[in-house]
C-alpha cells in the first residue's frame, strides 16, 4: 500500500489497562474525532473469537473516521478482519513474510531501535518505521532511550517513513522537532488521560508542528481587536505579516466602529468565542508566533493565557495596550494584574511604549537611561525580554531591548509624518513575523523597526484624521 505521510501523523497504540469500565470502542472513537490518524490495535491476553470480533468493530470505525487501522503482531488476524495493515517487532514475523500473508496493498510496519534494524526491515519491504523508545517509558523499562542523533541518522538513512515511538507525551514531543519524522505514535498520553479527545486533538497540533516541512510558509497569530478603518489592530497585523512573507491568522477580541477621527464603539467577544477561535487555530494550522494586542477585560486575557499554555505557544509578543499616547489608562488596574499573572509570565517580548513602561516598571522615563532601568525592572520581574518603545515623549525613535541580561539599543530617525494610526501593532507584529521565520529576537526587532520605518516615510495619507500607514510598500 502506498500510504501518506501525513496518515501516520498521530498513531494511537491501544492499551485496556486504562478503560475503568469504558468500552475500548469508545475510547477510541474520542481519540479519533481528536485527530488521531492511525490506530494499532494491540491485544496481548485476549482470545482469538473476542479479538476478531472487537477488530472488525475498531477497524469499521477507523474508516468511518478515515483513518488507518493495524494490528500489532497477529498477521493472522489483520487478514481475516481485513486491517489495513500489521506492526510487527524485531522478534515477530519478518516484513517479508507478512507480505506473502497480507498482499501488496497492506501496510507493513516495523520497530526499530538500530539503524542497521532501519535499513533490513527497509529492504525486507516494510512500508514504515516505528523507531524507538525515543523517550524513557514504563512498557520498555529494560533499554535505554533511542538518541536524537541516531533518530536523525535513521530518518535521513531510509526513504520509507518514520514515526517515533516510546513515552511520547504533550511536554516532550516538541523536542523531536527537526528530525525527519513523519509523526509519533502514543499510549498512554491519550488513552490514560481523563480527556481523551482533547489530549489527541493537544497531541495533533504539536505532531502536526514537529513534521513541518523545511522552507513551508511560516504561520503567525494576531490576537487583537478589529479596526475598521484598516490602520490598526488586526487589519495592520495581517497587512504586516502579508509583506513580510508569513502567513496571517486572527482572534478577534473586539469589534470596533472607528475610523482617523475616532473611535465610535466597541464590542467585545465573549471570553467563550474567543477561546473557540484560538481553538480552531490551534488545531488546524499551528502557529510559529503569537502577537497579542489590546485586550482590555480580565476574561478575555484569561482565555488567552488558558489556550496558550494549553497549545505550548512559542515566540508570543505582547503589546501591553494599556496606556494611551496622551497618558491615559486604557485597562482597568484589575484587568492590568491579569494580565501580568498571566500573559507577561508565558511571552517571549514585551514590547511597552515609554507610558506603559513607566506603569508597569513604577518609575519615571525622562531619559536613555530611564528607559534602560524600566526595561531592565520589567524583565527581571517577568523573566522576559522587554523592548520598550522611545518614540512616546522622546524626540528620537529610538528603543531599548532587555534581554538574557543585557541591553541592546536600536536607533532610527524620527520620521515626519503626522499618520501614525497603527505604528505600535506593526512594530509588535512584525517582530512576529521575524521570529515566526527563526530570526533571533534581537534581528527580529531590528527587521521590525526597518519595516516600520519604511512604512512611515511612505507618505501615505488618508483620511481626515491621524491616517494610517502604508504596509505594502515593499509591494510593487
Amino acid at each position: 500500500m502506498r500510504i501518506r505521510r501525513e496518515s501516520l501523523r498521530l498513531y494511537g497504540v491501544t492499551d485496556r489497562s486504562w478503560l475503568n469500565g469504558e468500552r475500548l470502542y469508545d475510547q477510541v472513537e474520542k481519540a479519533l474525532k481528536g485527530g488521531v490518524t492511525m490506530i494499532q490495535l494491540r491485544e496481548k491476553n485476549m482470545d482469538r473469537e473476542s479479538f476478531i470480533e472487537e477488530a472488525k468493530e475498531i477497524g469499521a470505525l477507523c474508516r468511518r473516521y478515515g483513518a488507518l487501522f493495524l494490528i500489532n503482531d497477529q498477521v493472522e488476524i489483520a487478514r481475516l478482519v481485513d486491517a489495513d495493515g500489521v506492526h510487527v517487532g524485531q522478534g515477530d514475523m519478518n516484513p517479508r513474510e507478512a507480505r506473502a500473508i497480507l498482499g501488496e496493498d497492506k501496510i507493513i510496519g516495523v520497530t526499530a531501535r538500530t539503524l542497521e534494524q532501519g535499513l533490513k526491515a527497509q529492504e525486507d519491504g516494510a512500508d514504515y518505521l516505528g523507531v524507538g523508545a525515543v523517550f524513557p517509558t514504563s512498557t520498555k523499562k529494560d533499554t535505554s532511550p533511542v538518541s536524537r542523533e541516531l533518530l536523525k541518522e535513521i530518518c535521513s538513512s531510509v526513504s520509507i517513513i518514520v514515526v517515533a515511538i516510546g513515552g511520547i507525551n504533550q511536554e516532550n514531543i516538541l523536542q523531536l522537532a527537526g528530525c525527519g519524522l513523519s509523526g509519533a505514535a502514543v499510549v498512554s498520553s491519550i488513552f490514560a488521560q481523563a480527556d481523551i479527545e482533547r489530549a489527541a486533538s493537544n497531541l495533533r497540533c504539536l505532531a502536526d508542528k514537529i513534521v513541518q516541512e523545511e522552507g513551508a510558509m511560516k504561520t503567525a497569530l494576531t490576537i487583537a481587536g478589529s479596526d475598521s478603518s484598516g490602520g490598526a489592530g488586526i487589519q495592520a497585523d495581517l497587512k504586516t505579516m502579508t509583506a513580510l512573507g508569513v502567513y496571517g491568522m486572527s482572534a478577534i477580541t473586539a469589534l470596533t466602529a472607528q475610523n482617523t477621527t475616532g473611535v465610535a464603539g466597541i464590542q467585545e467577544t465573549t471570553p467563550e468565542f474567543l477561546g473557540l477561535q484560538l481553538d480552531c487555530i490551534f488545531t488546524d494550522i499551528f502557529p510559529d508566533a503569537v502577537k497579542i494586542g489590546m485586550v482590555s477585560s480580565s476574561g478575555l486575557i484569561q482565555v488567552i493565557g488558558e489556550k496558550l499554555r494549553e497549545y505550548k505557544a512559542e515566540n508570543i509578543v505582547v503589546d501591553p495596550v494599556m496606556v494611551a499616547t496622551s497618558g491615559a489608562r486604557l485597562m482597568e488596574d484589575s484587568a492590568v494584574q491579569v494580565m501580568k499573572e498571566t500573559l507577561f509570565l508565558i511571552a517571549s517580548v514585551l514590547t511597552p511604549n515609554i507610558p506603559e513602561a513607566q506603569v508597569l516598571a513604577g518609575v519615571e522615563i525622562n531619559s536613555p537611561a530611564d528607559m534602560e532601568k524600566a526595561a531592565r525592572l520589567i524583565g527581571e520581574a517577568y523573566g522576559c525580554a522587554v523592548l520598550c518603545k522611545g518614540g512616546h515623549q522622546q524626540n528620537d525613535a529610538n528603543d531599548v531591548l532587555y534581554h538574557d541580561g543585557k541591553i541592546q539599543w536600536f536607533y532610527g530617525k524620527r520620521v515626519e509624518n503626522p499618520n501614525t494610526h497603527g505604528t505600535g501593532c506593526t512594530l509588535s507584529s512584525a517582530i512576529a513575523s521575524n521570529l515566526a521565520k527563526g530570526l533571533k529576537l534581537e534581528d527580529a526587532v531590528a527587521g521590525a523597526k526597518e519595516y516600520l520605518s519604511g512604512a512611515l516615510a511612505y507618505g501615505l495619507d488618508l483620511g481626515k484624521g491621524q491616517g494610517p500607514m502604508n504596509h505594502a510598500y515593499r509591494i510593487p
